[in-house]
């Protein structure tokens, strides 16, 4: 609790979560939001420019191009959280139990982890691609199967910093159930660590959507996607660039706030940043008297 309400008095955080939720929200009621119909095709528009119908302009195919910024924020930021909420839930489990049991659970766990990592990643999606095919779910499928152990790895070793506490030996010494322990105790004191891996992972997971759409080999047309309208913009960048700028700002502006929302969560939860009421005003008192000596 203590961690969002520092949180809050960060302004870049608050700007930044302000800047997320409104994206979010964008991307939920896009079918209210959107002034138009984003697979709508006009030549006669072909590459108009803004108006009040459209006040972003049109495409290559006259399709209005803010109808497909809102709409695609559903494939390029909200399936990505939904993918990345699922990769870190298996990571989670995964530590918490190999953390929390050690011994031969913690050996077979991380071996298995161990051999999955020692594979690249990229490598492995195109793969993965190449056999079941392309689209964005196969992308996802693979991201959430090959990336899982990683988290997993990071979250073991947040967990055994907790099982050796003294209010964890407690807890058993008093009868607790393993599960209680898990999700009443050693969970919540991972739970800061999560937010922070998972606010900065989602940064680079947006890039790596939006990279693959851009070679094709993600969302296909006529599917509105960030990563695909870059595609699409850039056979006619040279005569008319400003087809790049509203995708590509809107992927900027977006990994920015989840990377400097990672940031200022870390930040939070630093301890070396939290200093008690009472120990800021000896402080304060300590650098009085050394200026008046």
């Amino acid at each position: 609790m203590k961690m969002w309400k520092k949180l809050l008095k960060d302004r870049i955080a608050v700007l930044c979560l302000t800047v997320i939720a409104v994206v979010v929200l964008a991307g939920c009621f896009a079918p209210y939001l959107a002034p138009n119909d984003p697979n709508e095709m006009n030549a006669v528009l072909k590459y108009a420019g803004p108006s009040a119908q459209f006040p972003l302009g049109n495409d290559y195919l006259g399709r209005c191009i803010l109808s497909r910024l809102i709409y695609g924020i559903r494939p390029s930021v909200l399936l990505v959280m939904l993918a990345m909420a699922v990769t870190i839930g298996v990571g989670t489990a995964v530590g918490l139990v190999a953390g929390y049991f050690k011994g031969k659970v913690d050996e077979i766990l991380m071996r298995l982890c161990d051999v999955m990592l020692s594979f690249p990643s990229e490598v492995m999606i195109l793969a993965f691609v190449g056999i079941f095919g392309i689209g964005l779910r196969n992308i996802l499928l693979a991201i959430v199967l090959l990336r899982w152990p990683w988290y997993a790895r990071v979250f073991r070793t947040a967990v055994m910093k907790y099982t050796d506490k003294n209010y964890i030996q407690f807890a058993k010494a008093t009868g607790c159930g393993t599960p209680h322990i898990l999700f009443q105790h050693v969970l919540p004191s991972v739970l800061p660590e999560v937010s922070v891996i998972a606010s900065s992972s989602l940064c680079s997971l947006i890039l790596s959507i939006s990279g693959f759409s851009f070679l094709g080999l993600g969302v296909q047309a006529p599917t509105a996607e960030w990563g695909m309208m870059l595609n699409e913009a850039k056979e006619s960048m040279l005569i008319h660039p400003e087809q790049m700028l509203a995708p590509g700002l809107a992927i900027v502006l977006v990994c920015v706030a989840f990377a400097f929302l990672g940031d200022s969560l870390r930040d939070a939860m630093d301890v070396k940043h939290v200093q008690h009421p009472s120990k800021q005003k000896r402080f304060a008192k300590k650098r009085e008297k050394g200026m008046a000596a």
